[in-house]
């Protein structure tokens, strides 16, 4: 017999609370992530709340992870060749997320899901204009994952504001990054990805262009493999078929407060003798109000002429999105926090549908410290996930 909504519910948020009360009583220590070692500053000069980013931290990320008004060279080994850099204190972070879960949607209820990852980071600038990121998951629900997010930067080509990425990334980078989302729940319009495509707009390999203008304008364009992050074949290639795919979006920040993009992608894959041609694209926007309030919005087309790989000839629809609230009472020095989060996608003509409601609250123990609880409804299946947990930034 399903457990009842409500009753899971509060008797988790309960357990949140008397586990938040404990901790707020309990002595603290010091523990900040590479970037804050390195430049002797808080994190939230950059996230509120972590990993989330502000837009000082987003501009930092942007700018080969250096500050414009601080002098790295101090940063690097004196050799005596001016060839070569060798930073000086390797920067490394740990990245520890665990959970308390309840699923409705399984016999066994209450899962002990702790570490549910464990993500070792770096990155950092190597000369000027010049940077580097990477992240391996040491631990992904219990397995190791290994190298996700992992590329070189090249920063303000030509004496402009044009980066170029080569590496690792995720393709829905330019819209909103999924690796430092607040929820549990996932975007999952940027994971789908209908029949036996292996196009979605997660990881990939690729090269990725950015522009910005004055006018507040931005222009990213990607070149893109389109099969993930799938391992290299016996000739040592990691490209599963001939073509190659193509992203590109158009952002413009209409005021302080208000910011329009679009997203266009198109590409093609192979399987078995036959050929998926696949276009997607979409609107989104981001509307906030003095760092109190963000309300993220995204929905998304997608065409697909054969994704079964089986010579079909009707192309098959899928479309979604998402809206996201997130409410800082005291803006980026809030300590307690809210998400609302709310996914729908279809696909194959409406005979799959996916939708959820996903409400997040969090308590910054630390700064580097976060304490969530959430539940989230799956609507579709009428079944219930509950979590209570913590994001640890070391």
């Amino acid at each position: 017999m399903r457990k009842s909504f409500f009753t899971i519910a509060a008797a988790i948020l309960f357990f949140g609370s008397l586990l938040t009360s404990f901790f707020v009583h309990t002595e603290s220590a010091e523990a900040i992530p590479a970037f804050a070692r390195k430049y002797n500053m808080s994190c939230t000069t950059c996230h509120a709340p972590i990993p989330r980013l502000k837009a000082y931290g987003d501009e930092f990320a942007g700018n080969g992870f250096v500050l414009k008004d601080k002098d790295a060279t101090r940063y690097f080994v004196e050799t005596g060749d001016e060839h070569l850099s060798l930073i000086r204190d390797f920067p490394v972070a740990v990245r520890i997320d665990g959970f308390i879960k309840y699923d409705s949607e399984t016999d066994r209820d209450v899962d002990l899901a702790a570490p549910y990852l464990v993500k070792f980071l770096s990155g950092g600038s190597l000369a000027k204009n010049l940077a580097y990121y990477f992240y391996f998951y040491m631990n992904e629900r219990g397995e190791v994952a290994g190298v996700e997010d992992a590329y070189l930067m090249f920063n303000d080509l030509f004496g402009k504001d044009l980066d170029l990425y080569l590496g690792q990334f995720q393709v829905s980078d330019p819209l909103f990054k999924r690796e430092l989302r607040l929820t549990y729940e996932d975007y999952q319009i940027y994971k789908h990805a209908p029949g036996e495509s292996n196009i979605a707009l997660a990881y990939d390999r690729g090269m990725m262009i950015t522009l910005g203008l004055e006018s507040g304008t931005d222009i990213i364009v990607e070149i893109l493999n389109g099969n993930g992050l799938s391992a290299a074949d016996d000739s040592k290639v990691y490209d599963s078929d001939q073509f190659k795919c193509f992203a590109g979006r158009i952002s413009q920040d209409i005021n302080d407060n208000i910011r329009l993009g679009g997203f266009g992608y198109y590409g093609k894959e192979a399987q078995d003798n036959f050929e998926n041609e696949v276009w997607m694209a979409g609107p989104d926007l981001t509307l906030s109000y003095n760092d109190i309030a963000e309300l993220n919005v995204q929905y998304m087309e997608r065409r697909d002429t054969d994704p079964d790989f089986v010579g079909n000839t009707e192309d098959v629809e899928s479309r979604g999105g998402h809206a996201e609230l997130i409410i800082l009472p005291d803006g980026d020095r809030s300590r307690y926090y809210g998400v609302l989060l709310g996914n729908y996608v279809e696909s194959f003509e409406g005979t799959w549908k996916y939708k959820s409601i996903a409400a997040h609250a969090g308590y910054l123990l630390r700064t580097n410290l976060r304490l969530t609880g959430e539940i989230i409804y799956d609507v579709e299946a009428e079944e219930t996930k509950a979590l209570i947990g913590f994001t640890m930034g070391l």
